[in-house]
């Protein structure tokens, strides 16, 4: 059987366009099982996962869940907020207390840049990032690039815009790396505060204007401007984002081709995308929703298994 190159999946950056290939074939085949009547396999029945969210979630939280579920894992939910961190726990003493319990998988979201690389150094239990900071989000960019291949046939050679808050994304640092992998040209757009200096190093190109990028792209993945970790203002209101980089109806139908249009979520409606393009067949939210936990069944099957074979 093939395996994955790493023990862990910190980040994109981190693994091979192999590894992302038997991540998809993998997904394929749970994708079939999530869509039949019983939608459980015993893949996973003897292995325990915990999920340690320091940073509010509810969509990547919901999928891991589902997908931990699916594959039959037991499941041990842990919520920062309400727990010891508070009272100053480190983020060691909190997972060795987890791990006491014998836990086989992490699967953790952290506020900060790296949280997952360190505690990989530290701990035995196989590690999953659900989002450090503003570095990665991996399983996202493994689910929006699956997405790609599943409505245009194949993810090389295809021209891919990030638009919106690169600054603040990880969707976007993660995105970027795995679409290049996949052989995929990669620009991003947006106001000239929200996009990073070190873009360019990493051979993507900037574009500011929205209509030029959009005549440019096959596919358009829309971000929400990420409020919640900016503490000074980036651009001048949130009407005047709107106008210059928000997507309506009228944008799109005015283009010389048919792109499609994606979005991480949550959505701001009305702000980065409208309803009517949210909701029309050129957009597939929904379906990388839906691929979200196929592609965390992969993942977590995956890496199980080298966990097993390693028992063995």
């Amino acid at each position: 059987m093939k395996e994955l190159s790493v023990n862990h999946l910190l980040g994109i950056k981190y693994i091979t366009e192999g590894d992302i290939q038997l991540i998809f074939e993998t997904a394929d085949h749970f994708k079939e099982v999530i869509n039949r009547p019983i939608k459980k396999v015993p893949s996973l029945r003897d292995i325990t996962i915990a999920n340690l969210f320091f940073e509010n979630s509810t969509r990547t939280k919901l999928s891991f869940e589902l997908a931990e579920k699916r594959l039959s894992a037991d499941v041990v939910n842990f919520s920062a907020g309400a727990s010891s961190v508070k009272k100053g726990e480190t983020l060691i003493d909190t997972v060795n207390n987890i791990l006491s319990m014998k836990v086989d998988m992490v699967v953790m979201r952290h506020p900060n840049p790296g949280a997952g690389v360190f505690l990989s150094k530290y701990i035995d239990a196989s590690i999953v990032n659900a989002g450090d900071g503003a570095h990665e989000h991996p399983t996202q960019a493994l689910l929006d690039t699956y997405s790609i291949r599943e409505r245009l046939g194949d993810v090389a050679g295809k021209k891919v815009v990030i638009v919106g808050d690169i600054l603040h994304s990880r969707v976007a640092l993660s995105n970027i790396f795995a679409l290049q992998k996949l052989g995929a040209k990669v620009k991003v757009c947006g106001p000239k505060t929200l996009i990073p200096k070190y873009i360019e190093k990493l051979d993507v190109e900037v574009e500011t204007n929205l209509r030029s990028a959009l005549n440019w792209c096959d596919v358009a993945n829309m971000l929400r401007v990420q409020n919640e970790r900016m503490d000074i203002s980036y651009f001048p209101s949130t009407r005047e984002y709107t106008q210059q980089f928000g997507l309506d109806m009228e944008l799109l139908q005015s283009l010389d081709k048919e792109i499609v249009v994606m979005h991480p979520g949550p959505i701001n409606r009305g702000v980065e995308i409208t309803t009517e393009v949210a909701d029309s067949g050129q957009a597939i939210i929904l379906d990388q929703v839906q691929n979200g936990v196929a592609i965390r069944m992969a993942v977590l099957y995956l890496l199980a298994s080298k966990i097993k074979r390693d028992e063995d």
